[in-house]
């Protein structure tokens, strides 16, 4: 009976240890450009996208839910907001166009029963 507690023991202590490990970012260089891999506390990713030489977003940004879900994509230039964005969420896309970092037009699709509806017009 000793032998099984002691076991019992060992073994809750190395899932106690294996539960506290750390998740941790990574980022990895090529040239000037350094590729970002951002993680949830649970482990699973929560952004990837890019830094420049200065520090600055930079290309495609793009961001996950703790499920693994993706949730958004961005464009970045040397920082600034370009491009289109897109955002989802429960049954809805919203596309966010940027000129010049500021938000110049919005759109959102919903899905309703097969049926996509939208406010572009």
């Amino acid at each position: 009976m000793k032998k099984i507690l002691i076991i019992a023991a060992a073994f809750l202590v190395n899932i106690a240890v294996s539960a506290q490990e750390e998740v941790k970012n990574t980022y990895i260089q090529n040239g000037d450009i350094i590729e970002a891999t951002l993680m949830h506390d649970n482990g699973t990713v929560s952004q990837t996208g890019f830094f420049n030489k200065k520090g600055q977003l930079t290309g495609k940004w793009i961001s996950y839910d703790r499920t693994g879900n993706k949730t958004a994509e961005a464009q970045y230039e040397a920082g600034e907001k370009v491009g289109t964005w897109f955002f989802w969420a429960d049954d809805k896309l919203t596309e966010v166009d940027y000129n010049n970092s500021r938000i110049a037009v919005v759109n959102t699709w919903k899905n309703k029963n097969t049926e996509v509806v939208s406010n572009r017009y």
